[in-house]
């Protein structure tokens, strides 16, 4: 499958950082941190009030990596970047390309 001129993949999450790893370096020498977002917030679906909790994995490299890596756990941010599977893994991972205080 070739990838579509176009297609668009965008996430934009405020979440708090509930695991944070210690910064590692890829083979290519990229600075990288995986960690763990939670987001909580109310939504109205179906005209009804609707709670909604998500977790997910992330990860960020190079500078972005560095500056995350000095964040405290439990912190909240918006993060922005997109979706994408691992080579592993089934589950989608974000992979944050900018941060902001929420």
């Amino acid at each position: 499958m070739e990838p579509r001129t176009g297609a668009v993949n965008q996430l934009l999450l405020s979440a708090c950082i509930t695991e944070l790893a210690a910064l590692r370096f890829t083979p290519a020498g990229l600075p990288a941190i995986d960690l763990r977002l939670e987001h909580e917030s109310m939504h109205v679906e179906a005209g009804q009030g609707r709670q909604v909790k998500a977790a997910l994995k992330a990860v960020a490299f190079a500078s972005v990596a560095e500056r995350l890596a000095q964040l405290p756990l439990g912190s909240h941010w918006r993060f922005q970047g997109f979706l994408a599977n691992p080579r592993n893994g089934k589950h989608p991972v974000l992979h944050i390309t900018e941060f902001q205080q929420d």
